[in-house]
């Protein structure tokens, strides 16, 4: 008798002629390990207790993972895409309430950092640009050893345990019959999955927001992801969340935007962070903890460990307790930048983790993907890897082993070397885990405390404005736009209807699909074998707060233009007088000007010395800056005014609701784009002072322009 087929996958159009050796269809066969056991629960780790610590003994999530890790070579599998800086972290005050870490403790004392930044699904080569989740991972270099602070720039994850993790990356990964599309969650395997995991619904909202296209790695968030602990001198534990707070403010650029900038400069967020640097605009960024007391675990709607929550900064403020700034580009890209390797169990005493089963999935991962890219137990002696506090144990050998190191004594304990190294005594700084009671029985579950997947969702969207809102409905559209399959589409359609009628719907009209009556639940897709089925259904649970003004970009840092790229289109004639007076006024300001003229070499000037263009028209173009800004001149107007490219940089500036200024004949350039106005729009500054430019420059974009989708550009 055959087999019913699942009605949510579908049937196979495919005719087995026949089966190679080691050739697998994937046809109506149960799940199993590498051995052959068949699984029962895929959806769990093993854990001691459904809020425990995940266990060693878990044999298929180690398999799982340990196989998922040696996937790739050398690359990183996840993270390839990556820039990084040096830099310096310094606290503000003393932490000593909450943590001995001892660099959390003398304002007076400088700790040195290596960050690196990353887009998650891309190769080494992909574009910078994608729509995607940027790693965040700062290396602290401390005297009690290195600590790792591995984060995003979003601060909640896709998942919630560890051993769905490799699932989730081939799911997004390019498609393995054919490896398409390379660095984009625009395909039928990602929505797949996704349309079955109800608890990917909150991240779905932050990835399909602005925060997944940063107008560069100086201007977005960063986030621990997982909820830590911080534990005092005399013993005593908080919970915390950790923060990156940029001093430029957050902001984006538009979907438009970021797809021509993938096409004109793949490396823009590399150049940018790279030239920010080199400039002496160096990236900043203010460290935040959210402290919870141990006696409020269970305070919140939410669990503390599951990673697909935050904490609303309106229920617990973010406390700024001190400054990381990058001021020193890496000498060596592959040295430096390559080869570093992050692992959010390097830590330093006073920080320890929590129970989060999918930080506790990390903890063995790390260790393993760094074995199997770097190729030796002895990635720690690389120097971007080295710590500053002296290393002694009794760890000897292996590939590319550096230290020489004398004497008998590879053991301890041990009297031929008089027992040396020792053991550290607290007070020493030796470090010694949490203690946390532990009293349960051994089980594959998860907490019915995981199980609202919905509520922190429907809380980010309300959070948006009308704008944001706007672009994470294109941006679903777009997404399930490039999905083939329309059981995908419908079933995704049902599940955005959870998080809200009126966005399910915008998205729907834009598939040209209804909006189903009754969703599709399919709980058997995430739940054990034997599992009860109501056990896995979500639950939706009231917050604390229905809006977070926190979690809208609108509400950013909009008071500098410090590093901001000002395009000056100017041609032979131009005014020298007005060049001059805005670029200084710019420049001062903290803002970088380029001279962009139809060709390079030398610009005359009315009323001047000769200038220099910096980039032709042919080179250049309006993505690739903040703001653009046309002078005065009569004999440089007529020919701008005539030069398609020149019209088409404004048009395409202003569709993406850039600042334009525009001074004296520059504005019969204007007359012949798209816009023919002189009259004053939002961002549109004629004949308005280089503080009014400032200004606006400031505000980063005008997104009311949007409502005017027929602009040729």
């Amino acid at each position: 008798m055959a087999k019913k087929r699942n009605p949510i996958i579908g049937k196979s159009n495919k005719k087995v002629e026949s089966l190679t050796p080691h050739t697998e269809e994937g046809v109506d066969q149960f799940l199993t390990t590498n051995q052959g056991l068949r699984i029962n629960d895929n959806q769990n780790s093993l854990k001691a207790g459904e809020r425990g610590a995940s266990l060693l003994e878990d044999f298929i999530l180690r398999e799982k993972i340990t196989h998922f890790d040696h996937e790739r070579i050398p690359e990183r599998i996840v993270h390839a895409r990556g820039e990084a800086a040096h830099g310096y972290f310094q606290v503000y005050e003393s932490m000593a309430k909450y943590t001995k870490a001892g660099f959390l403790q003398d304002p007076s004392k400088q700790t040195p950092v290596f960050v690196r930044f990353s887009t998650v699904a891309g190769s080494r080569g992909s574009t910078d640009l994608a729509r995607d989740v940027r790693g965040f991972a700062v290396k602290f270099y401390t005297d009690e050893g290195n600590y790792d602070l591995v984060g995003n720039n979003m601060p909640v994850f896709f998942i919630q345990d560890a051993m769905k993790f490799p699932d989730f990356v081939h799911a997004v990964k390019p498609e393995p019959h054919n490896e398409m599309p390379q660095a984009a969650s625009a395909h039928d395997t990602f929505w797949d999955f996704i349309s079955l995991a109800p608890e990917s619904m909150h991240m779905i909202m932050w990835a399909m927001s602005d925060r997944a296209i940063p107008r560069s790695l100086r201007m977005m968030e960063g986030f621990g992801v997982h909820t830590f602990r911080f534990i005092n001198a005399a013993g005593k534990g908080s919970f915390v969340k950790f923060h990156w707070k940029p001093l430029l403010g957050v902001h984006s650029v538009a979907w438009d935007e970021a797809q021509k900038i993938s096409g004109k400069d793949a490396d823009f967020h590399r150049r940018d962070l790279w030239n920010a640097i080199e400039s002496g605009a160096f990236p900043e960024w203010e460290f935040g903890v959210q402290i919870v007391a141990e006696k409020d675990e269970h305070k919140f709607p939410f669990d503390l460990l599951d990673p697909t929550k935050i904490i609303p900064e309106e229920v617990v403020p973010v406390m700024r307790i001190g400054k990381m700034v990058l001021n020193r580009n890496p000498d060596n890209f592959f040295a430096e930048t390559e080869q570093v390797a992050f692992h959010p169990g390097h830590l330093v005493p006073g920080i320890d983790f929590t129970n989060d089963p999918l930080l506790q999935g990390r903890l063995f991962s790390y260790t393993d993907t760094q074995l199997s890219r770097l190729g030796s137990p002895n990635f720690h002696e690389i120097p971007i890897n080295r710590p500053v506090a002296p290393v002694h144990n009794n760890q000897r050998d292996g590939h590319m082993r550096q230290t020489i190191n004398r004497g008998e004594a590879a053991y301890e304990p041990n009297t031929v070397s008089n027992g040396c190294p020792f053991q550290a005594k607290m007070k020493d700084g030796g470090f010694t885990s949490y203690e946390e009671r532990i009293d349960a029985k051994k089980i594959r579950g998860r907490s019915a405390s995981f199980f609202d997947h919905f509520s922190q969702a429907t809380l980010f969207y309300n959070s948006q404005s009308e704008v944001e809102k706007t672009h994470i409905v294109k941006a679903l559209r777009f997404e399930l736009g490039k999905v083939t399959r329309t059981d995908i589409r419908e079933r995704m359609i049902g599940v955005l209807t959870q998080v809200d009628k009126t966005l399910a719907a915008r998205v729907a009209e834009g598939l040209g699909l209804p909006v189903p009556a009754k969703p599709e639940f399919p709980i058997n897709h995430i739940r054990p074998a034997d599992a009860d089925i109501k056990k896995y259904e979500p639950k939706a649970v009231k917050q604390q707060v229905t809006t977070s003004p926190a979690l809208s970009m609108a509400n950013t840092v909009k008071n500098t233009v410090k590093s901001r790229q000002v395009a000056f289109l100017v041609a032979d004639g131009v005014s020298g007088t007005d060049v001059a007076k805005m670029k200084a006024d710019l420049v001062a300001a903290g803002a970088q000007v380029q001279l962009i003229a139809p060709r390079l070499g030398t610009i005359k000037v009315a009323g001047g010395a000769d200038l220099q263009a910096d980039q032709s028209l042919l080179i250049a173009a309006s993505v690739l800056f903040d703001a653009v800004y046309v002078p005065g001149g009569k004999a440089s107007a007529a020919v701008l005014a005539k030069d398609p490219a020149a019209l088409h940089f404004i048009n395409e500036a202003y569709k993406h609701c850039k600042a334009i200024a525009v001074n004296g004949e520059g504005v019969e350039v204007l007359k012949a784009t798209y816009l023919q106005t002189e009259s004053n729009e939002p961002g549109l500054l004629l004949n308005k002072s280089s503080k009014d430019f400032i200004n606006a420059i400031a505000q980063h974009r005008f997104w009311e322009r949007e409502a005017n989708d027929n602009i040729p550009a």
